[in-house]
């Protein structure tokens, strides 16, 4: 034979507990990046790639730092305000999924970046990117083939000038050899 039990007060107020634990978790901030570790060269643009979901519109701030700094970025709900600080307000483009550009990048930028995604009811959640920055090497490159061609052109250039001085020495010495020879060039014959 079956028994049924009916719940009491402490079975329910569990179900409901574990009911609203998990409406909470559903509803919770979550962050998902596919990538964390970035690296890229003076001058060129980065994307630090994110897609949240909460509940409600969230507020997304960004922040820089690096072992000498820590300084904002920007700030940001979208379809109501951006607020991006002076120090990158010509380098950075926000997206409402969070995600943000910089571009132009220069080797003070290499560091920890951070966004935090807070909700409507105060909750936040923080992911973090590293951020390297490269010099460019086929600048150094081009610097010593520069280099390299005017120090050719210069060695060209001494050398044409001694050929020329070398000509010019030649000349002198053979006017002068004439200058001295007596002006009759008169040749005895002599008997034998």
């Amino acid at each position: 034979m079956w028994h049924f039990r009916l719940w009491d007060v402490q079975d329910v107020a569990v179900f409901l507990s574990i009911t609203l634990y998990l409406c909470h978790l559903a509803g919770a901030i979550s962050i998902h990046s596919p990538q964390r570790s970035l690296t890229r060269s003076v001058q060129e643009d980065v994307f630090f790639s994110v897609d949240i979901s909460c509940v409600g519109i969230p507020t997304i701030q960004w922040t820089f730092m690096s072992g000498a700094v820590s300084r904002a970025i920007g700030t940001w709900r979208p379809g109501f305000y951006t607020n991006i600080t002076a120090d990158y307000s010509s380098r950075v483009q926000h997206y409402n999924n969070g995600s943000m550009g910089l571009s132009d990048l220069r080797l003070p930028d290499a560091g920890y970046y951070v966004v935090t995604v807070t909700d409507e009811t105060g909750s936040s959640k923080d992911t973090g990117f590293v951020l390297k920055v490269n010099e460019v090497i086929y600048e150094d490159l081009q610097y010593l083939s520069v280099s390299a061609l005017a120090l050719a052109c210069l060695a060209g250039l001494l050398m044409l000038t001694m050929w020329l001085l070398d000509k010019v020495y030649r000349k002198i010495k053979a006017w002068r050899r004439r200058k001295e020879m007596p002006e009759n060039d008169a040749t005895e014959l002599q008997p034998l």
